[in-house]
């Protein structure tokens, strides 16, 4: 089905929307008379997750950067770049589902998700700025022309996205949500666990605590296109079918093994004390994590446990006491990630 775009202001139809998509709407946004109880919600968690990168003291980094060892240095560049690249895409992709969602809600919870994912570029921009020359800058931030394997990732992920982009549909839409939560929801995390390792160890808390705002900042992303995911199969439940639960599983397959030649990569044996073998595990347990979250069986159904567990100190740290590592008073919303079952499936 061949989605139309949501119009500027449609003085014949309701405030309140008939539908996810294809819907009738005014486009006048009304929070006390919305379709989706959840948009409300949602919307105030993401704002209570409001930070900007010019908050964090980077001086203790910008000391320790030189002692790390070459391949950690490596590492975390490597991982930087790959952030960059992928919250680019983000930025842009948020808007091009926006302009389908016949809900004024959901297309501003969107615009409120590229916003933050603006501010997820510009804080590797900062982070960059503090610990390189402007020429390394650039040339981690051009990392996706030259690093063969992210290459590979980085196609796999926009042919998902471009095929909704080109050509427009319910089937398309379900589809890129699909590559969306594989963004957000699986393609980070062995970058996530690489800087968390460092923190553990008293190294870059500066940027570490910058990583634990983006990390809560995309599970709140993740959740909301589950969200949009389950409500289009609501609305379409002819598309709910075995077929559509195997492509996710299949889909999900794929990307783990992608993630995991890049933990290979970045990771590998010469991270001292961080496990290669637990982060590829680790991997394949948010893969199953997030297929159950859409519903879909879980690709690798003998990986049951998170084998990195110490992780969920750091994705778990309740902001609304004290910022990641007491570095300073802030009010924030915690995201309680337990919900979604990440140390048992």
């Amino acid at each position: 089905m061949t989605l139309a775009k949501r119009v500027l202001l449609d003085e014949t139809a309701p405030n309140r929307s008939t539908g996810i998509v294809n819907g009738e709407s005014s486009n006048i946004l009304n929070w006390d008379d919305v379709r989706f109880r959840w948009a409300y919600p949602k919307y105030k968690k993401m704002l209570g997750n409001f930070w900007t990168p010019f908050e964090i003291n980077m001086s203790q980094d910008i000391r320790q950067f030189p002692e790390l060892s070459q391949d950690e240095r490596e590492s975390f560049l490597k991982i930087i770049g790959l952030l960059a690249l992928l919250d680019s895409v983000q930025t842009d992709f948020a808007g091009k589902v926006a302009d389908y969602l016949t809900d004024s809600s959901l297309s501003a919870l969107m615009i409120i998700l590229a916003q933050q994912e603006v501010i997820h570029n510009h804080s590797y921009s900062y982070v960059l700025s503090s610990l390189v020359s402007d020429a390394e800058q650039k040339k981690v931030f051009d990392y996706w022309r030259t690093e063969e394997s992210l290459k590979s990732r980085n196609r796999f992920v926009v042919s998902g996205y471009q095929a909704f982009a080109e050509q427009p549909t319910v089937e398309g839409l379900l589809d890129a949500v699909i590559y969306d939560v594989i963004l957000e929801g699986l393609f980070f995390y062995s970058g996530f666990a690489y800087f968390y390792h460092l923190a553990r160890h008293q190294k870059m808390v500066a940027t570490s605590t910058m990583i634990n705002y983006i990390n809560r900042d995309e599970q709140l992303h993740v959740d909301l296109f589950v969200k949009i995911y389950q409500t289009l199969l609501d609305e379409h439940p002819h598309l709910d079918t075995a077929e559509q639960r195997a492509k996710v599983t299949a889909t999900f397959r794929e990307a783990a093994e992608l993630e995991i030649d890049w933990a290979y990569e970045v990771i590998g044996s010469k991270i001292e004390g961080l496990d290669v073998d637990d982060v590829e595990e680790y991997i394949r347990f948010m893969a199953n994590v997030r297929c159950n979250q859409l519903g879909a069986e879980k690709p690798y159904p003998q990986v049951r446990q998170n084998p990195l567990r110490w992780i969920k100190a750091y994705e778990e740290v309740d902001l609304g006491k004290t910022d990641f590592f007491e570095q300073k008073s802030r009010q924030y919303v915690k995201v309680n990630v337990a919900d979604n079952g990440f140390d048992e499936l």
